[in-house]
C-alpha cells in the first residue's frame, strides 16, 4: 500500500515492488502464490479508522488470502509440492512457519475454490444466513449483490431450506444468471429505474430475512419491505466504502424506527469469530451440496499480480462478476 487513501480509492493507493526471494531457516517454508483472493474487507483494512481488524501500514504489503504451493521446505510438516491456504497478501512469495496455513482439503474441482465457495465467502455466507438470518420454509430471503462470492452462495442454501429468494445484482445480465443458474425466484437490478418499486413488485408478502452486505440505496429500498420480526445479517456495507463522511439523508432515523415499529433482529457479524471451530463442519456440507448440484459456483478469474490493484477497485465498483480471483503469474504447477 503505497497511501492511505481518503474517500475513493485510486490506483495511487497501491504501487508494485520488486525484492529477491528470501531464504528459509529451519522450521520455515517457503511459498509461491498460485491464487490471491480480492474481496471488500480489504478498503476497510487500507483505513485507520478503527475497526475490528488492524490496518495495513503504509508501505506494507497489502492483505489477502492466497492458496500457495509449498516451494522449499525446512518444516517437517509440510513438503515441497503441497498447496496450503494462507493469508500471504498481494505477493508472489512468502515466509510461513506453517502455523498461519491449512493444506488443502481432497476433492476440490479447483484450488482457488478454497479462496470462495470453499473458503471464507462460503462460511460467511452459511454463518449468516442460517445462524443469524435463521430462515423458515416459505420466508422470502433478499440476497444483496446476489452474484457475488458471498450472495449467490446465501441465496441458494436459501433455496435448499424452501425459502422463496430474491436476488438484488447490477446489472441484468446478472439478474439472468441469479434466475436462470443460481435458482433464485426472481432478482432485481439495482441500477434500473424504479428500485423501490421493483423491488416491492417481486416481494408480495414482504422481506422475512436480509442479507446485507450493500447498504445505500439497496437498503433503502428493502427497509420499508420488512416484515414484523425480520431478520437481518449484517457481514458488509460495500456502498459505503470510502465514503469520506456519514452518508447523506435519513436513513439512520427511517431504520431505528423501523427496528422499534417491527420488532426486527439485527446483527453484524465477523466470520472469523467463528471460523475456526466450525469451519471444517461447515464446509463438508457446502462440499456436498456442490458435489450434488445444488450450490452453482462462477469465479470472475484475473491473470497477473499487476492487475490486481485495477480489478480491486472494480470490485468495489460492482464490476466483477463472481468470485473475484487473481491468478498470479505462473500460477499452474
Amino acid at each position: 500500500m503505497a497511501a492511505r487513501p481518503r474517500g475513493k480509492a485510486d490506483l495511487g493507493a497501491f504501487r508494485l515492488e520488486e525484492a529477491p526471494i528470501p531464504e528459509i531457516e529451519a522450521g520455515e517454508m517457503l511459498l509461491r502464490t498460485l491464487w490471491l483472493s480480492l474481496d471488500p474487507y480489504m478498503r476497510g483494512r487500507m483505513s485507520d479508522a478503527p475497526s475490528y481488524a488492524a490496518p495495513v501500514q503504509i508501505g506494507a504489503v497489502m492483505t489477502g488470502g492466497t492458496v500457495a504451493r509449498v516451494e522449499r521446505s525446512r518444516n517437517d510438516a509440510y513438503q515441497v509440492g503441497d498447496l496450503v491456504v494462507a493469508m500471504s497478501g498481494w505477493q508472489e512469495y512468502a515466509v510461513s512457519y506453517g502455523s498461519d496455513v491449512v493444506k488443502l482439503p481432497a476433492g476440490l474441482p479447483r484450488p482457488s475454490y478454497a479462496l470462495g465457495v470453499m473458503g471464507m465467502p462460503g462460511v460467511t455466507a452459511y454463518i449468516g444466513l442460517l445462524d443469524v438470518g435463521q430462515p423458515r420454509a416459505g420466508e422470502t430471503v433478499v440476497a444483496a449483490a446476489a452474484t457475488g462470492a458471498v450472495g449467490s452462495v446465501v441465496g441458494q442454501i436459501a433455496k435448499i431450506q424452501g425459502c422463496r429468494v430474491i436476488g438484488i445484482a447490477g446489472s441484468a445480465e446478472k439478474c439472468a444468471w441469479a434466475v436462470g443458474q443460481l435458482g433464485f425466484d426472481a432478482c432485481v437490478d439495482h441500477h434500473g429505474a424504479a428500485l423501490t418499486e421493483s423491488l416491492a413488485a417481486v416481494c408480495p408478502a414482504g422481506i422475512d430475512v436480509y442479507f446485507e452486505n450493500v447498504g445505500g440505496k439497496v437498503f433503502d429500498a428493502v427497509l420499508p419491505l420488512l416484515n414484523v420480526h425480520a431478520r437481518i445479517p449484517v457481514c458488509g456495507l460495500i456502498s459505503l466504502y470510502g465514503e469520506a463522511g456519514k452518508p447523506a439523508g435519513d436513513s439512520a432515523q427511517a431504520f431505528m424506527r423501523t427496528v422499534l415499529v417491527k420488532r426486527l433482529a439485527v446483527r453484524g457479524f465477523i466470520v472469523s469469530d467463528s471460523y475456526a471451530a466450525r469451519s471444517a463442519q461447515i464446509l463438508r456440507q457446502i462440499g456436498t451440496w456442490l458435489q450434488q448440484g445444488r450450490i452453482n459456483y462462477r469465479e470472475d478469474i484475473v491473470r497477473g499480480l499487476e492487475n490486481a490493484p485495477r480489478a480491486f477497485l472494480g470490485l468495489l465498483e460492482g464490476r466483477n462478476f463472481g468470485k473475484l480471483v487473481v491468478e498470479v503469474s505462473g500460477a499452474q504447477p
